[in-house]
């Protein structure tokens, strides 16, 4: 018996193939098809050799006492033909041993140039030369329906791909540090434990972000931290070792300005960093900045999002005031910050 859905029934008439012509070789659905898996194949050809896997072995630091060392997996992805890897920080904390599989069969020992738990990245060295690697794509010009493929090595399966789309953008998640990353991508395309730190690829072949996480208790939420930022901070690990960069205490998103409020007020910018969360007794609540303000400018700089915003204060040294001009509703007003820093964080010598 079938059961009740308390709809009426609807009389479809569906023609057969013969008389259609929907699915023989040649016909439109055909060709989309056969269209998006030669996308998704030529992804994983473009990609898939730079792709690594990453086996660490690490001493816990809870149990130092006993030495009891313990054991990890993920991914990562070749970036430069001299050997630099980008994965996530999470994959090699505290590691004592790191080796990278390559899918040529090749097996190396790989160094920490430096990682960043705040943002989940991390820079590794392996030897050149003239290794396969990948090409960035930008993020900033994502949209939410692009084709997003994913390629790592989930629960020890080497070089899996799995193929969705970019579920949205602007997303913030909050790292193991406790704070938050913003500009995040999320989407659809399967990851598992060991996808993290492999590479989100878009349909030019070119990595769009690094996947990080899994939203427990769902299907089909996954994120990656966008490629913008991770090439940025990339640039600081390999500079310096580690990111330094100051406190304001807000979570804030990427977000556009209204257009006729901009003409209105003779702002040229079409985007600014919004606020969605102000930290209590934190510099940005101190210096009056509250939910829902958008972000102009830090330091004589035009904030024109997130990563702008992150730029600022890590060029800047914290305690230095930086004067804020934000827009409140429909006025301009100036704020003065005072960036601090982290609480816990460390300055890294090399």
């Amino acid at each position: 018996m079938t059961p009740s859905t308390g709809l009426l029934p609807v009389s479809v008439s569906v023609p057969s193939a013969a008389s259609s012509g929907a699915w023989p070789p040649g016909s439109d659905d055909a060709v989309l098809l056969d269209a998006y898996s030669r996308t998704v194949t030529q992804a994983a050809e473009r990609v898939g050799p730079a792709t690594v896997k990453i086996d660490v072995r690490s001493t816990s630091a809870e149990r130092a006492r006993g030495a009891a060392e313990r054991g990890g997996s993920g991914s990562g992805f070749i970036f430069t033909p001299d050997g630099l890897i980008l994965t996530n920080s999470h994959v090699v904390r505290d590691a004592r041993q790191i080796e990278v599989a390559l899918p040529s069969g090749e097996h190396q020992r790989a160094r920490v140039v430096g990682e960043d738990p705040h943002t989940d990245l991390a820079v590794l060295s392996i030897a050149g030369p003239d290794l396969p690697h990948v090409s960035f794509g930008e993020s900033k010009r994502l949209k939410a329906g692009s084709i997003a493929i994913a390629i790592g090595n989930p629960f020890g399966f080497s070089w899996t791909v799995t193929a969705g789309v970019v579920s949205a953008v602007g997303r913030s998640l909050r790292t193991e540090s406790g704070r938050l990353i913003d500009d995040v991508i999320q989407t659809d395309a399967a990851l598992n434990p060991g996808n993290s730190g492999g590479p989100l690829v878009g349909s030019d072949t070119r990595v769009i972000g690094v996947n990080t996480a899994v939203f427990l208790r769902s299907q089909g939420i996954c994120f990656a931290i966008a490629i913008d930022t991770a090439q940025w901070i990339a640039l600081k690990l390999l500079r310096d070792g580690v990111v330094r960069r100051g406190y304001l205490g807000v979570g804030a998103q990427t977000a556009p300005l209204p257009l006729r409020l901009a003409r209105q007020l003779g702002l040229t910018q079409e985007s600014a960093a919004f606020v969605t969360s102000v930290d209590a007794g934190g510099p940005a609540a101190r210096a009056g900045l509250r939910d829902g303000d958008l972000v102009l400018e830090l330091g004589g700089q035009t904030i024109s999002g997130v990563d702008d915003l992150h730029r600022v204060l890590s060029d800047e040294t914290p305690g230095r005031s930086l004067e804020m001009r934000i827009l409140r509703h429909t006025k301009l007003e100036r704020l003065t910050v005072t960036p601090g820093l982290p609480s816990g964080a460390r300055a890294r010598t090399k």
